[in-house]
């Protein structure tokens, strides 16, 4: 058996061997890809059946009868089988091994499957509702022992704060996207754990894009299982709070931990970008790509307002159903809005903060200072400068891949 780089010439002959593909309704449509590289199309239902008949080993030229007789659509299926080559779906034209890049290494492979099954259980939410639900309790009737910022500002030293927040912020990030990891693996997807940008943000986010081949309740509590298990470690550190003596060494420590693991989830708010609820939200608007129509129909309009109303191209959102097409147009402007804001406050806010803090930091590291003052000047260079050089690595890294599978494609 021998392995090729292209794909041999497809007849009416020929017989083919798919990689494992898993498939789901979407209205008329059926959604049908590759669990382990997340890679899936969007095909008519004959398609879907054509799929089905290739895979019970019937040739190329026996799948077209067979289809045509069974729904009178006459089918290239050798070109069907071409298309499906270059998506990456089949592994084998007539005993030809076809290659292609490896699927991406998952993310701890160990958690497989069965391993992680528990999660999808309906007992899961329940009974972690019912501790954010004990803790809703126990504010409204004692509501001071709701931290504030100034729990954060524990130190005069602001390496000190910052390197608690590093020790505690990220193990919660962590778990956070563990447990993305942990749901999108228990419905079969592969998933892993990267790092990302979201317009100025340095995240870190969770691969799962296979997920669309899940049923719709599979699909949304791996959507919501990060922030569901940062409410469950505030509320669980909100219930120990109401145990815990003031102003003790344990009551700082946890009020610090409840903070922290509410902090991130105003940004999943943050629709304007892809985050856990904008994922929730496109899932039950039913858009495939709600992010990507919206800014396409933003650069409809803006063409049409430089062109004095005589847009050069149509209206991209007339290709979508009236449903999608109205959640489309409504959230382009939840997009030029969101993204406006938050590109005003880093420039208005966050480097001005940032850049203050660095020249402090730089000025208490220089000569005139005690060690203690130039240590806390090189923590805050460290733990702010860092994540900046992060995001631009990430960025960077981000602008290349799109560079060479622009590349790739524009070769086939």
């Amino acid at each position: 058996m021998t392995t090729r780089v292209s794909p041999p010439k497809v007849g009416d002959r020929t017989r083919i061997r798919l990689h494992e593909l898993a498939s789901r309704p979407d209205g008329e449509e059926v959604i049908v890809g590759r669990l382990d590289t997340g890679d899936f199309v969007v095909l008519p239902a004959v398609g879907a059946r054509a799929i089905e008949l290739l895979e019970q080993d019937l040739t190329a030229g026996e799948a077209r009868r067979v289809l045509a007789e069974e729904t009178g659509a006459d089918l290239d299926i050798c070109d069907f089988v071409s298309d499906l080559a270059a998506l990456g779906f089949v592994a084998e034209v007539d005993g030809v091994l076809l290659s292609g890049p490896a699927p991406p290494r998952a993310t701890f492979p160990w958690l497989t499957p069965r391993l992680v099954a528990w999660s999808l259980s309906p007992i899961v939410p329940i009974a972690l509702g019912a501790v954010v639900a004990a803790a809703l309790i126990v504010l409204a009737a004692r509501p001071r022992l709701m931290p504030g910022y100034h729990d954060l500002l524990w130190s005069p030293y602001g390496s000190l704060v910052l390197l608690v927040v590093f020790a505690v912020g990220w193990p919660l990030l962590f778990l956070h996207e563990t447990a993305h990891l942990i749901v999108a693996r228990a419905a079969g997807v592969p998933a892993r754990i990267e790092l990302g940008t979201r317009l100025q943000f340095l995240v870190v986010q969770t691969d799962m894009s296979g997920i669309d081949l899940a049923p719709r309740r599979h699909r949304l509590t791996a959507y919501l299982a990060g922030s569901t298990v940062n409410l469950t470690i505030a509320a669980t550190g909100i219930l120990v709070l109401a145990a815990t003596g003031p102003h003790t060494p344990a009551h700082r420590a946890l009020a610090i931990l409840v903070l922290l693991a509410l902090i991130p989830l105003p940004f999943e708010g943050m629709i304007f970008m892809r985050t856990d609820v904008y994922f929730v939200l496109q899932d039950l608007t039913g858009c495939r790509d709600l992010f990507g129509d919206g800014r396409a129909y933003m650069r409809y309009l803006a063409g049409r307002v430089l062109s004095r109303g005589k847009p050069r191209v149509a209206d991209p959102s007339r290709q979508l159903a009236p449903a999608q097409r109205h959640a489309v147009r409504v959230y382009s402007v939840v997009l030029l809005t969101g993204t406006a804001l938050a590109l005003a406050a880093l420039a208005t806010v966050t480097v001005p903060t940032d850049l203050t803090m660095l020249i402090h930091a730089v000025r208490r590291a220089g000569p005139g200072h005690g060690s203690g003052e130039r240590l806390d000047g090189l923590a805050v260079l460290l733990f702010l400068g860092g994540p900046q050089a992060l995001w631009v690595r990430t960025k960077w890294r981000q602008y290349r891949a799109r560079k060479v599978a622009h590349r790739l494609g524009s070769s086939r």
